[in-house]
């Protein structure tokens, strides 16, 4: 009796821990979400309101101006967030990060706030990066005001090169009516810090225009803050350079060049277009199959706060860089504190000089707002929780994107596990299987040609996946022989170019608790007697750990040998077996080195270097990259390669995994007119090792086991009732595809 007393007060202790955790978790999540479009303009209009500053339009014309540029939550500092999370204290006060470009000034520059409180400011101060580098005024992103700017300028080169355009492409820029051409810009803006130099190739502006260069391209200088000053320094005219436009058009007018003809343009050629062709053999009168919720909702949101089958976590997407969520925990206890994307980059090759200079760090083009509305039935399920986002960047104002970020549960169509049990004799002693279903919290970027989908995967097992799938257009430059050695001809007049992706991710782990350490394990072969038979040995495989100690310990570089298992665990914490409790990083990629160390624009990327290093958390390096990178690759704002430079002790400390992955892209023939999504998803899983006793998925009352009953008949045992029928969404499709102020 005694004994059943104690088991009675033990559970309900364990209850109403379990109970002050979940509400602890759920008080605290606000404390991550992203700014309201209320605290943007709260924040907008108190620092408006300091006349120091001297703020004014960021669509104001001139860009001698000082103006905001990006507005977003700055996220308090990890301890003080524990005191929340894990006594349910109070929240502080929200705060927001301010990026503030100052043109009118006798020195320009671009200088970052913190301002708080957001529901109603009152203080500003200077935040500043590691080093206390400053941030250059060339290194800030581009502007649509700018964008305006050297939009007049290409209007002038068209006029002059009018008749070559014309001849050349039957396209021209500017004056023109259904035959035009469009322009992307490359970046980065020069070959070293202060320079604001950018090569601009022209393309037909026609549905899919990525993918119609046409092979001109000019480097204009635009860094002096007066537009009038600005230069064409170089142009490139199939395949030949000029020191100005002049000089082409003189010579092209003497016939001393290589004139180019391209074919007549054929507006019935569907190349870039999406519109079907060929021959499928399904049936255009029947629907594919439709993910359902027979009996409702599974997962419960919020606000920012989600819940699934043990877990829960808080998410936000973060304007600079992208999707993140914070306090990771599965039934309560915490896994990592923050899981956030940090970087995008795609470098590539090519022989025009676009594509020689086309390096894109896409933090720098405000990755994180690039998140447009998600269609229902093809972006995410109809039945899909769809929420809208609020970014204040380039804007006097928030912007609402409709349907940017949806969150679903769905069935993989694979087993998380299952047996038969076969008795060999035409019959079975048992079969055992589990559904797999998994919740998924979903957006995406579109940075100019790419898209990119972000994935957050939470598995009923206690595994959590991070994914990006990579599709949209294909960066494509103007086709030249030599540039068969850079990729591939993808149409009459078009290459597309190699290139490599990476993403960078930042994974702070709190393995039951903040006291973590690191190892590595692999195999090695040993050679022993064999105990039963001496006069032969055996060779097998043996674990083979490695304790890391120190931060460069854990820094493994690409192009050496990379560990099997990856194994973060706690020293102080041991599972039922004796075990200490851990989880496992796992890659799914095929990512390598993009430039060699220490090269230019390398240096502005050092996480690129490794797909795992592992230092230890602090505050003042939060991330591993900046919206500057872009345009100041060479003397960064923010540089990786000093997180690990002081090589710090990492044994029973607080964690933190910066994680690479990617790919290798070489176009070819089916990237036209779009890279599709099969074959280019990378990512990494978070799959727990000794942390749980079983297998957690256990508790699911999805299994289904099946037995012989006296008779041999198949006797199935289910605990959830079993679902007959159908339905679908009674939602009509609906796609607005707008984004606007608020």
């Amino acid at each position: 009796m005694w004994f059943s007393w104690m088991l009675l007060l033990a559970s309900l202790a364990l209850s109403t821990a379990s109970s002050r955790s979940r509400e602890w978790a759920h008080h605290g999540a606000a404390m991550f979400a992203d700014l309201t479009p209320q605290e943007m303009n709260a924040v907008r209009d108190y620092l408006y309101s300091c006349s120091e500053l001297g703020l004014t339009s960021a669509r104001d014309k001139s860009l001698k101006k000082n103006s905001i540029l990006l507005m977003e939550l700055h996220v308090p500092r990890k301890h003080e967030a524990l005191r929340v999370l894990d006594r349910g204290q109070a929240k502080p006060s929200r705060q927001a990060r301010v990026v503030v470009q100052f043109g009118n000034q006798a020195v320009p520059n671009v200088t970052e706030y913190i301002v708080g409180p957001t529901s109603f400011p009152r203080s500003y101060q200077v935040k500043t990066f590691k080093g206390d580098r400053p941030i250059r005024f060339e290194s800030r992103p581009i502007s649509t005001v700018e964008y305006e700017h050297l939009s007049k300028v290409l209007e002038k080169v068209g006029a002059k090169a009018n008749k070559i355009l014309q001849e050349s492409t039957g396209f021209t820029y500017g004056n023109c009516t259904n035959r035009c051409l469009t322009f992307s810009d490359i970046a980065p803006r020069g070959l070293a810090p202060g320079e604001r130099r950018t090569w601009i190739m022209l393309q037909k502006f026609v549905e899919g225009y990525f993918i119609h260069p046409v092979g001109f391209e000019v480097l204009v200088n635009h860094k002096d803050l007066d537009h009038e000053k600005w230069t064409v320094e170089k142009v490139w005219y199939n395949g030949q350079y000029f020191n100005s436009v002049e000089e082409l058009v003189e010579k092209y007018e003497k016939g001393t060049i290589d004139k180019l003809k391209l074919p007549e343009h054929d507006e019935e050629d569907l190349y870039s277009t999406y519109v079907p062709r060929g021959h499928m053999n399904s049936p255009t009168n029947i629907h594919g199959a439709k993910l359902v919720e027979p009996q409702g909702r599974r997962f419960q949101v919020d606000g920012n706060f989600v819940e699934y089958a043990g877990w829960s976590f808080a998410y936000r997407v973060r304007s600079s860089a992208g999707l993140q969520i914070f306090d990771l925990r599965f039934n309560g206890e915490r896994i990592a504190y923050e899981i956030a994307l940090q970087e995008a980059i795609a470098f590539y090759s090519g022989d025009s000089p676009a594509a020689m200079q086309t390096k894109y760090i896409d933090a720098g083009w405000a990755m994180g707002t690039s998140d447009f509305e998600l269609s229902p039935g093809i972006d995410c399920p109809e039945i899909a929780h769809f929420v809208d986002l609020y970014h204040y960047y380039d804007s006097d104002k928030p912007v609402r994107y409709r349907n940017a970020l949806c969150i679903f549960e769905m069935t993989t169509a694979l087993p998380l596990r299952r047996h038969f049990n076969s008795n060999f004799h035409g019959g079975f002693n048992f079969y055992g299987g589990l559904e797999n279903h998994v919740l998924v919290i979903r957006t995406t970027s579109t940075v100019y040609n790419y898209d990119y989908i972000w994935d957050f995967v939470f598995y009923q097992n206690g595994v959590m996946e991070s994914r990006v799938s990579a599709t949209g257009y294909i960066h494509a430059t103007f086709f030249t022989e030599n540039g068969l050695n850079y990729g591939t001809k993808v149409y009459n007049y078009v290459l597309g170019n190699l290139h490599t992706h990476l993403i960078h991710y930042k994974v702070d782990l709190d393995i039951a608790g903040r006291d973590n350490s690191f190892e590595s394990i692999d195999l090695k072969y040993v050679n022993f007697t064999n105990p039963w038979s001496p006069e032969h040995t055996v060779v097998q495989s043996k674990l083979h750990r490695t304790q890391h100690e120190t931060e460069r310990s854990a820094a493994f570089r690409f192009g050496k040998k990379f560990p099997k298992y990856l194994h973060f665990y706690n020293p102080n914490q041991n599972n039922k077996w004796g075990h200490k409790k851990g989880y496992r990083i796992q890659y799914n990629s095929h990512a390598n080195s993009v430039l060699p160390r220490g090269w230019r624009e390398e240096n502005g990327i050092p996480w690129s270097r490794y797909p795992l290093a592992v230092t230890r958390h602090k505050d003042n390096e939060a991330t591993s990259s900046s919206i500057y990178t872009q345009n100041d690759p060479w003397e960064p704002v923010v540089s990786f390669e000093e997180f690990i430079r002081n090589n710090e002790n990492i044994v029973n400390q607080d964690l933190v995994a910066w994680v690479t992955v990617g790919f290798l892209h070489i176009p070819h023939s089916e990237d036209i007119p779009n890279t599709a999504t099969p074959g280019n998803a990378v990512g990494f899983f978070l799959r727990p090792f000794n942390f749980f006793d079983e297998d957690p998925s256990l508790a699911s009352r999805s299994t289904i086991i099946v037995r012989p009953d006296e008779k041999g008949q198949p006797k199935v045992q289910r605990w959830t009732p079993e679902v007959v029928g159908h339905c679908v969404s009674d939602k009509p499709f609906f796609y607005n595809g707008t984004y606007a102020g608020v």
